[in-house]
């Protein structure tokens, strides 16, 4: 699943290409003073993403602001606003709804400490399926999309980074 999004940071508009990996990461790729440059991001909780750059680890925090989004990394702030308000407001609140049969894989190793639903339960994109602990963090596993259930993992289970938690169909 590939998503496309003009930006504007720092006064540069930019095309901004997403696409969803297998291991829940999301790659993104876009043009700086023409050349490719590619990053990985990963989902540490809600509004926090680790994300490789050129081989560099950064943290950074994302906030919805009325004008689109607050971004801070390494001591700073930087305005994002998103061009394609379509796509924008279909994204806001509970993230973008993905088609068809999603699987949801661990990100990192951990142990399922929480299940917020049962398998064959309808749900609604952005909800809740289950709690995974790691490094001492609790980071909730949400639905990318509506539908139902098909797999869930258990309360307790120990699972390994890119292990299938949870299926939707």
């Amino acid at each position: 699943m590939t998503m496309k999004y003009e930006i504007i940071i720092k006064g540069a508009r930019r095309g901004v290409e997403f696409a969803l990996q297998t291991n829940g990461a999301l790659r993104a790729a876009f043009t700086v003073d023409g050349r490719l440059v590619e990053a990985d991001a990963f989902r540490i909780s809600h509004g926090v993403y680790s994300i490789l750059l050129s081989g560099r680890s950064l943290e950074i925090t994302i906030e919805e602001t009325p004008v689109g989004l607050l971004a801070r990394a390494n001591g700073h702030e930087f305005q994002v606003e998103v061009i394609d308000p379509r796509s924008w407001r279909r994204a806001r609140g509970a993230g973008i709804e993905l088609e068809g049969r999603q699987q949801l894989v661990a990100p990192m190793p951990g142990k399922i400490v929480r299940v917020l639903v049962a398998a064959g339960q309808q749900v609604t994109a952005g909800q809740g399926l289950l709690v995974i602990e790691a490094m001492k963090m609790q980071n909730e596993i949400r639905s990318p999309k509506s539908g139902t259930v098909e797999k869930l993992a258990s309360e307790g289970q120990t699972v390994n980074a890119g292990e299938v938690l949870a299926v939707v169909t």
